[in-house]
């Protein structure tokens, strides 16, 4: 552990990317599709925009800081939150610098712009908190524990650039798989990240997931991925409402790992029209027993499935099923 001298802030700095939005020849603009970044992951994928001659891209950034610790110790003042964006491999470095929003200083926004012509591969997006701490000016008293990956080629947000998905005998492997030896896939939320487990017993799923075999098994196939997405999401969601920090007064507070982004990215959908602190609010009076908990299932499942693109997947796959259908009948 690296000591500093000078006190640092203990609590959690969290960022996320909010929108981007491109710039091309002549002044054309485009907003990147929300499928284009990922709350999960932290990574923005330029590459999935629909036109590949952009210039700049511009991220809108939200940062979360503890502010009441900030108020309450006394050690730091000249407070500021900043975002860094560097590439390794061609030594590029932008910094922005965020502004405090209307809630007391626990939430900064701000923007920061990437030019295409600085970066060919993957930068790295951080957030730090700096101020005057001992008399010196300019000390980084806090940042983020991840970066955001911003990559410029990739047209999925993913970290480890592949599904994170780990085949396992469900009979053979781990005690607590054992139990669900029947099932395609379990969801696995033990970890830092997420991870599908997914059952090599199940016959043929693995091929059928790899997209190997006829044209019929590869549009199931699409289907089933859909699926498994969608479920992901469902249960990320369940994890991350089922364990909220509550202030003394009973307010909820979003959790400062990727918990807190997928209960961002979600709860529009879930509580529509609210802000984000209310739709937190009502979802967790409801799980705790203050009202209808089973009314909010449907809205989670619709938040999930939009999110993994299932109303997309399943009419892809009723489209090709009836091509094929056309084409066996000629």
């Amino acid at each position: 552990m690296r000591a500093y001298p000078y006190p640092r802030l203990t609590g959690a700095v969290t960022a996320r990317v909010t929108a981007v939005r491109l710039r091309g020849p002549g002044d054309s603009r485009e907003q990147l599709d929300t499928k284009g970044y990922s709350v999960v992951e932290q990574v923005v994928a330029l590459g999935r925009a629909e036109r590949d001659d952009w210039h700049t891209a511009r991220l809108a950034l939200a940062a979360t800081v503890p502010v009441r610790e900030i108020e309450g110790t006394g050690h730091w003042s000249d407070v500021a939150v900043v975002a860094v964006l560097t590439e390794g491999a061609t030594n590029a470095r932008t910094v922005a610098r965020l502004a405090p929003g209307p809630e007391g200083g626990r939430e900064w926004t701000g923007e920061i712009e990437l030019n295409r012509d600085d970066h060919v591969d993957r930068a790295t997006l951080a957030v730090h908190v700096v101020a005057t701490a001992g008399g010196t000016a300019g000390r980084t008293i806090a940042s983020t524990d991840q970066d955001w990956l911003v990559d410029v080629t990739a047209d999925v947000p993913l970290r480890d650039r592949q599904l994170d998905v780990d085949t396992v005998s469900f009979a053979r492997g781990a005690a607590w798989l054992r139990g669900f030896r029947d099932a395609p896939w379990v969801v696995d939320i033990s970890g830092r990240m997420p991870t599908v487990r997914l059952n090599s017993d199940f016959e043929g799923l693995v091929a059928l997931m790899e997209g190997e075999g006829s044209k019929a098994k590869s549009v199931v196939g699409e289907m089933v991925r859909a699926q498994m997405c969608a479920d992901v999401w469902t249960a990320v969601f369940h994890t991350a409402i089922g364990d909220l920090e509550i202030e003394d007064d009973g307010t909820p507070l979003f959790p400062p790992d990727w918990r807190g982004a997928v209960l961002r990215e979600m709860l529009p959908d879930i509580v529509p029209g609210r802000s984000l602190q209310d739709a937190l609010r009502e979802v967790h009076i409801r799980r705790t027993g203050e009202g209808s908990w089973a009314d909010l299932q449907p809205r989670i499942h619709y938040a999930a499935a939009r999110r993994a693109e299932v109303p997309k997947a399943l009419a892809a796959t009723v489209r090709d099923i009836e091509r094929l259908d056309q084409e066996t009948h000629a």
